[in-house]
């Protein structure tokens, strides 16, 4: 059954001169003409039965001097007229093949002179959105909030696309990034077997609460010293998931003249280590297969032994006993790792115990960040809390368990896997440009990178937030293929989403300055046409609302609270 369904009489005018893809509308009664708004979409007739031509419209103008009618090329016109300008997008089909009502961005054909031009809006405007969704009216559809310029009518956007082509939310402080964030969250968590990870680096979706979310904090110096455990939401993510690259530029400083030499002589060791503990626990078969990056714990006691063994190494001479080739020379990296060791921020790497040596702990820690609702029996929705973690290795802790997600569904045979997103809090601290990111940040833009470029064929999804869209990576923007843009006021963040949009709407993003606070411009092919949206409000905000400076500082001040500050500084834990 068709979508549209037009009376004669609701037309707002008719068509009275028409280009390759423009046409101006003759609105003849001026109450209709009051309320077009620029960048409301109308429907035009077609030439051709069973199509609609859909467009954009970018002009509303009262002429009321002939003078004007001809400078605009018009003539032959009444010298009074109120004139609608639109650009058409693309035409609704009522049937294509099998198919009822399809869209598509291309013109099948142009309208008639005199042919009737309808605006798109209420029931109208929610079945041909939800159209080019592909969702249906009932069903957990995902849908973002109302269009700003119909109340009524429902944003229904694809979520398969929106996943599958990886997506980007983003928007000046305060514009409700984290709010449209925690919105898409929250319909998430109501799939049975929703799988994400979300990455809150300041602990602001801790108020997310629901069936399908649980949250999760990597250790700090208080649950190290409190020996809290996966069990307690409190995960550990030891040294030795961390790939040789980064074990490198973690323990070898580049500047040092014998890097080469400490780089060659870790892969052999770490690998003789894991050999050692692969003997040791009766793991025969990946004695034959294993390599330096497959994630097989190992003893760090054991490695640094031997590496305090090479450094003092004496070997037979000609005239007697005489220092070995690496002499002296791993002394420096010896001191970077036994610093590392004894760093209390970086407990939840080197102080988890017996445990994380345990053969069974990597199962346990996939299951519990990568498993859905059935597979670790509690929730799909993981958000894991990073604010402990020193900034300095943050975005290679942050990228450990990115690499963790892609490399267990690498591994995964394709009848058996289950897809899963990485919301990405923050992005521009660990998905910067190339040439603002420092020589060990390549590490962690490598992996992502490769996530965006493979992602999808394994399952893994990538929905990038950020502030400034101008400082992330620019080959993780461009495979992105959705864009909810918040407010923007920086021009180096809008010429990001301009660019983004097709020639035709490029107008249409100089509204990304104007959009209010929880206003979205969304673009892309979970949402075939950019919508300017409403975002509902969560049931549960995140810890990222705006402070009233001018109300606090009325308000009398809580006591103890710079004591309570200092005390929890001191000892790196909120209490």
């Amino acid at each position: 059954m068709p979508i549209f369904r037009f009376e004669d009489e609701e037309a707002l005018g008719k068509v009275a001169s028409v280009d390759t893809t423009t046409v101006i509308v003759d609105v003849e009664n001026v109450s209709q003409l009051k309320r077009l708004q620029v960048n409301h979409l109308a429907v035009l007739q077609s030439s051709r039965p069973g199509q609609h031509l859909i467009g954009l419209i970018t002009q509303v103008t009262r002429k009321r001097g002939i003078e004007d009618i001809i400078n605009d090329g018009i003539n032959d016109l009444s010298p009074e007229l109120n004139l609608c300008r639109i650009s058409l997008i693309g035409t609704m089909l009522d049937r294509d093949g099998e198919k009822e009502n399809v869209f598509r961005r291309t013109l099948e054909s142009v309208p008639e002179i005199d042919a009737n031009c309808f605006s798109l809006e209420g029931e109208n405007l929610t079945g041909f959105m939800r159209t080019l969704s592909s969702v249906s009216a009932d069903g957990n559809a995902l849908t973002l909030g109302k269009y700003t310029l119909d109340e009524h009518a429902v944003a229904y956007l694809n979520g398969n696309k929106f996943f599958q082509r990886h997506a980007f939310i983003g928007g000046s402080t305060g514009s409700g990034k984290s709010w449209t964030t925690a919105r898409i969250i929250e319909q998430m968590s109501g799939l049975s077997t929703a799988n994400a990870i979300v990455f809150d680096l300041h602990g602001e979706y801790a108020p997310l609460v629901g069936e399908g979310m649980q949250h999760f904090k990597v250790a700090g110096p208080a649950d190290v010293e409190a020996k809290r455990t996966i069990d307690d939401a409190v995960i550990y993510l030891p040294y030795w998931l961390l790939s040789y690259e980064a074990l490198v530029s973690m323990f070898v400083d580049r500047s040092d003249q014998n890097a080469p030499n400490q780089a060659m002589i870790m892969a052999r060791e770490i690998n003789h280590a894991k050999r050692k503990y692969l003997e040791d626990n009766g793991q025969q078969d990946l004695l034959k297969h294993f390599t330096v990056d497959s994630p097989v714990p190992f003893d760090l006691d054991f490695l640094m032994s031997r590496l305090n063994e090479i450094n003092v190494e004496m070997v037979a001479g000609a005239r007697g006993e005489k220092q070995g080739d690496f002499f002296g020379k791993l002394a420096r990296m010896i001191s970077r790792l036994e610093n590392k060791i004894s760093d209390r921020r970086l407990g939840f790497m080197f102080s988890g115990g017996g445990n994380v040596l345990d053969f069974t702990w990597l199962e346990k820690f996939t299951t519990a960040i990568l498993g859905s609702t059935d597979e670790n029996g509690r929730a799909g929705i993981k958000i894991i809390n990073f604010s402990e973690v020193p900034s300095d290795v943050l975005p290679l802790i942050v990228s450990l368990v990115a690499r963790v997600t892609f490399s267990v569904q690498q591994w995964t045979p394709s009848e058996l896997r289950h897809p899963i997103a990485l919301l990405c809090d923050e992005a521009h601290l660990y998905m910067p440009q190339r040439n603002m990111a420092d020589s060990a940040d390549d590490i962690s833009l490598d992996i992502f990178e490769r996530i965006a470029k493979e992602g999808r064929k394994y399952g893994v999804s990538l929905v990038v937030i950020s502030q400034r869209p101008s400082e992330v990576n620019k080959t993780m923007l461009s495979q992105c293929s959705n864009f909810v843009s918040m407010r923007l006021t920086n021009a180096e963040d809008q010429g990001v989403i301009k660019r983004l949009l097709p020639d035709s709407l490029g107008g249409f993003s100089d509204v990304l300055p104007t959009l209010d606070t929880g206003e979205a411009l969304v673009v892309g092919d979970a949402s075939l046409l950019p919508s300017r949206i409403r975002i509902d409000e969560p049931q549960n905000k995140p810890n990222s609302g705006t402070v009233d400076f001018w109300d606090e500082w009325q308000k009398p001040v809580k006591d103890t609270r710079l004591s309570v500050a200092v005390d929890n500084w001191r000892k790196q834990n909120i209490q």
